[in-house]
């Protein structure tokens, strides 16, 4: 695959960076793209390895062909890399922009040198194939039918939605926000993915016949029981939307908010146009603290940054990561090091140095009289195991305080959102994901199919596109008695 010796011949080249001091001046994106023969080059490095680790269980969790269209691309062939993406991945616009790759760091390159820049080569391939027109809707010529309601648009319902309009039925995707997309719209920062890759698609998925239904929250204001007796089978699609909050004194201070509400406060009022002044939840002139580690603590960093903050400092309970992997962490495994992401890159840039504070975290929130935020009393963590029990408790340290006028709490979600597993009746495992029959995408409530977070728990887009094509594909056999779904 590729040029046999293009791996020797090539050095790892990832799409240009906009620099930090000029990105952090407004939400446009990142990243700029290579030239065309730089990004033909970059696909000559996937090597004829045997046994290609990026598109296994260890890689991409959509058994992409990654060495066949890597090889397509490198020899020009455009058309055939973009069919050949698209039989894998419904949406390879959103996974080549905000995708960890699992696939590069499973790549066997890895082992002596640097992995194949295979998000941007998927990038390309995608954004080429729109540019010249061969991304078409997905239609069926032949009806079932079949209605099927899927309840969420992120990247699992939207997936769930393109295959199985796709097949022939009739799909009608209810979101109860104002825009379609889930977390693609008001999850993930503009920065990160233009809203317009988002609607682009949503378009096309609109000419295959897909029906979107906006504002509209089954199970609080429309009823569940309704839905069940109009379709013929339902997708429960809703994420794993119940954000974890910290229980500390002073927790109802004025200017602690949960993140997914910030983030999406700023990217509606970019969409919609209006002044920025005017957002309920702004860091603009604000000394912000951020708890969280993960990508969506980074996103609020970034954000706040581009909003005018004055200092952004980051919480993480967790030590830092190593800088290479660990003897217990080997290839092809994830590596779990220590990753300096595009917000860290920003405060370091705009402030002098990373904004991260590991083993910390929030003892209490402090207010002044009027019962506004003014800073939080942080102590030093780190978890020991009981040699009694076994179970591993938090232990304290150090304590000190410091200002702040804004928090924002990016530390992970609990799951289900109880009022929507009431409303169709499914019950919630121990994890608070919806539980599921053996080995299945199906909940014991006839009809019922679950995807994405809502199954598996808070995950990668890319996860939850792979989710999204397994419950089509059960909900598809459940309908017509077999399934040509891959």
């Amino acid at each position: 695959m590729g040029k046999p010796t293009g791996f020797m011949e090539y050095t790892r080249v990832r799409d240009h960076d906009v620099p930090a001091e000029e990105r952090i001046r407004n939400f446009t994106e990142l990243h700029t793209p290579l030239p065309e023969k730089e990004r033909r080059e970059q696909a000559a490095r996937c090597m004829d390895c045997g046994v290609p680790f990026c598109q296994s269980n260890f890689g991409c969790p959509l058994h992409n062909l990654i060495p066949e269209w890597n090889d397509l691309l490198y020899r020009g062939e455009y058309q055939e890399a973009a069919r050949r993406l698209l039989m894998t991945n419904n949406f390879p616009e959103f996974t080549s922009r905000v995708c960890p790759a699992l696939c590069e760091a499973a790549c066997i390159n890895c082992l002596h040198g640097e992995a194949v820049t295979t998000r941007d080569n998927e990038n390309f391939i995608i954004e080429h194939a729109f540019a010249e027109g061969l991304v078409q809707p997905k239609r069926s010529a032949v009806s079932s039918d079949k209605h099927v309601a899927v309840i969420g648009s992120g990247p699992a319902g939207l997936a769930a939605a393109d295959q199985l309009s796709g097949r022939g039925h009739h799909v009608t995707v209810f979101e109860r926000s104002d825009r379609v997309g889930g977390l693609l719209m008001y999850g993930i920062p503009n920065m990160k993915l233009d809203k317009r890759i988002v609607d682009r698609r949503i378009a096309l998925m609109k000419e295959a016949g897909v029906e979107f239904r906006t504002g509209v929250d089954i199970g609080r204001d429309h009823s569940a029981a309704r839905l069940l007796k109009k379709y013929d089978a339902v997708i429960l699609a809703c994420g794993a939307s119940h954000p974890r909050d910290i229980d500390a004194p002073g927790r109802d201070a004025d200017g602690i908010c949960f993140a997914v509400p910030y983030l999406t406060a700023a990217t509606k009022t970019l969409l919609d146009g209006e002044d920025p002044a005017a957002l309920p939840i702004t860091a603009s002139g604000k000394r912000v603290i951020v708890i969280g580690g993960g990508d969506t603590g980074n996103d609020c960093v970034g954000t706040a940054i581009r909003q005018g903050a004055v200092s952004v400092t980051q919480l993480e309970m967790m030590p830092k990561l190593p800088d290479a992997r660990a003897e217990n962490n080997p290839w092809p495994e994830w590596p779990r090091v220590c990753k300096t992401d595009y917000g860290q890159e920003e405060a370091i840039a705009v402030f002098g140095s990373d904004p991260r504070i590991y083993e910390t975290t929030v003892k209490e929130f402090l207010k002044d009289e009027n019962g506004r935020l003014r800073g939080a009393r942080l102590v030093k963590i780190h978890f020991e195991k009981n040699p009694e029990t076994g179970a591993r408790e938090a232990v304290y340290g150090e304590e000190w305080e410091i200002e702040a006028d804004l928090v924002l709490i990016a530390a992970g979600f609990l799951g289900t959102e109880q009022y929507v597993a009431d409303a169709f009746g499914v019950t919630l495992d121990a994890r608070t994901n919806v539980e599921t029959l053996p080995d299945s995408h199906a909940t014991a409530i006839p009809k019922v199919f679950v995807a994405g977070d809502m199954h598996k728990g808070q995950s990668l887009v890319v996860r939850a596109i792979a989710e999204g094509r397994a419950a089509a594909r059960e909900a598809d056999a459940f309908l017509m008695g077999y399934t040509n779904l891959d």
